[in-house]
């Protein structure tokens, strides 16, 4: 689910919000000894099973820790792999760049020049959807799902190129494009395209043997824990497996452009619809926590706070809330997976404390206490 407020019934005080601490300025090692000292008590106070956080700094990982149980009795740690829920996203977004990059894939060609989706045949809309559209999620289609429909089938609801809709659909439309035109597995791609060149051997998008004894078990709203789900065939938006230290190795290889042109890194950090006024609705955030600009680039939400311009997704499934941050000027980021659906809570907690910037944290602190007041209702 993208970062940004995506309803306008929080309940929230401005006065609440406008107080949020934000991170002070100290090293990468005096944060996780805050971290360490924090997170138990975080993740007993939220019943989130487990926590790993990954710190990166001058465009190196600084650290990984992991936090909690991966299972009853069995404790998480950088070994353990976590479902990610739509942190997925990002590594399908930076595998077709890298393929635009060598000239194998075109952002501007119509989709439809190589196929059109068998729920769309007759609609001439369909005709105008590019790469560039799906990957910042303005194909006209709004729902997340087609399964979320009531006839079960894919619609497009606006005009592409236009106003930004959230939905997996598009990352599905893009990886189905993508696997055409290379006659190649999306995992393949992946992993000839960011894995490999990244060092990361313990990312997997459909179920593996690897993963016997390893998996985060999530406990969801409802308190009950299990394994967490995954897509048998694979999803391009979707239920990846991952450790966090994986996941920091494919950040910091994005944070510096790693297999991009110039001209893909400023495509794919350009806003193509600014959502400001979704992300900050009047009476939920006070107007001086408002950021100066946000709205989809190709993979990753960017967040301009004014004082940074942040490269940033999230995601969230039955039991799982998951984050990933950088801000390629200033050679940092953060990455936190956690395992319970009260998980907002602590990624929230965790940047207070890994990232100074107030506008960024007053946000997550908004959806945290959003997801806390559905629980709650």
């Amino acid at each position: 689910m993208r970062l940004g407020i995506l309803a306008m019934t929080l309940g929230l005080s401005a006065s609440a919000l406008a107080n949020t601490p934000a991170a002070t300025s100290t090293s990468a090692e005096q944060m996780k000894v805050e971290l360490d000292a924090q997170m138990p008590g975080w993740l007993d106070e939220t019943e989130v099973p487990s926590a790993a956080v990954a710190f990166i700094e001058d465009g190196t990982i600084a650290w990984t820790a992991a936090y909690g149980e991966q299972s009853p009795g069995r404790p998480a740690d950088k070994r353990t792999l976590y479902n990610i829920a739509s942190l997925t996203k990002p590594l399908v977004a930076e595998t077709l760049l890298r393929l635009a990059a060598r000239g194998m894939l075109d952002l501007d060609a119509p989709i439809a020049d190589v196929f059109v989706d068998r729920d769309l045949g007759d609609e001439p809309r369909a005709r105008a959807i590019t790469l560039r559209h799906a990957l910042s999620h303005r194909t006209g289609i709004a729902a997340n799902w087609r399964s979320d429909l009531p006839d079960g089938k894919l619609r497009i609801d606006g005009e592409p190129a236009t106003q930004a809709f959230y939905s997996g659909e598009n990352y599905a439309l893009a990886a189905r494009y993508a696997m055409k035109v290379t006659n190649s597995r999306l995992d393949h791609l992946a992993r000839e395209m960011v894995f490999d060149p990244s060092g990361m051997q313990d990312t997997w998008f459909i179920p593996d043997e690897a993963w016997e004894g390893r998996v985060a078990m999530v406990r969801g709203p409802d308190g009950t824990l299990r394994a967490p789900g995954n897509s048998p065939q694979g999803s391009a938006a979707d239920d990846v497996h991952t450790t966090i230290e994986d996941y920091a190795r494919f950040v910091a290889g994005a944070m510096i452009g790693q297999g991009l042109d110039e001209n893909l890194e400023r495509a794919r950090s350009t806003i193509y619809d600014d959502q400001v006024e979704q992300a900050c609705p009047p009476g939920i955030l006070p107007e001086e926590m408002c950021p100066r600009h946000t709205g989809f680039g190709l993979g990753w939400m960017v967040y301009d706070s004014g004082d940074n311009r942040f490269m940033v997704h999230n995601g969230k499934d039955w039991g799982e809330r998951t984050i990933a941050l950088f801000e390629p000027s200033k050679m940092y980021g953060v990455v936190v997976f956690t395992s319970g659906a009260n998980g907002r809570e602590v990624i929230s907690r965790t940047l207070k404390i890994l990232v100074p910037d107030k506008k960024l944290n007053a946000l997550v602190a908004a959806e945290a206490r959003y997801e806390r007041k559905q629980r709650d209702d």
